[in-house]
């Protein structure tokens, strides 16, 4: 078994796809900060969805490779989740939550690294568009 953090961002990444996250952002901040290497930004349709996709996330590294978060934030009322794994932080918003509080734009330097944590098929496939303020 790999446990590297790429394949365990990796297996965060395809959980949170099953559980039909949207707009998934992938940020190498290793470079810029202490507190992680990567943070992993989705948005989610509502809070049921941000919690059931912070559930598959959680059960499914906790299952296949024996990680647990370090803590977990804002499960009530569910508008932006936050999965701390130590060395990669999820963030789950709901649509308003995220265009609000832009951590695209706070982590503007960061690369984009996407496309090195998910398949072919999924990087294919339209994104739903953002709505700007």
């Amino acid at each position: 078994m790999n446990d590297s953090i790429e394949s365990r961002v990796r297996l965060a990444v395809a959980a949170a796809l099953d559980k039909k996250a949207m707009n998934l952002d992938v940020l190498a901040v290793a470079n810029l900060t202490s507190i992680a290497d990567y943070f992993v930004l989705m948005s989610a349709g509502n809070e049921r969805q941000s919690q059931a996709i912070a559930d598959e996330i959680a059960e499914r590294l906790k299952k296949e490779m024996n990680v647990r978060p370090l803590l977990i934030e804002g499960t009530a009322p569910g508008r932006w989740i936050l999965l701390d794994f130590g060395d990669f932080i999820i963030h789950i918003f709901t649509e308003d939550v995220r265009r609000f509080y832009g951590l695209e734009r706070l982590w503007g330097d960061a690369p984009n690294v996407t496309s090195e944590f998910i398949g072919e098929a999924e990087a294919e496939k339209p994104r739903r568009a953002r709505k700007t303020s």
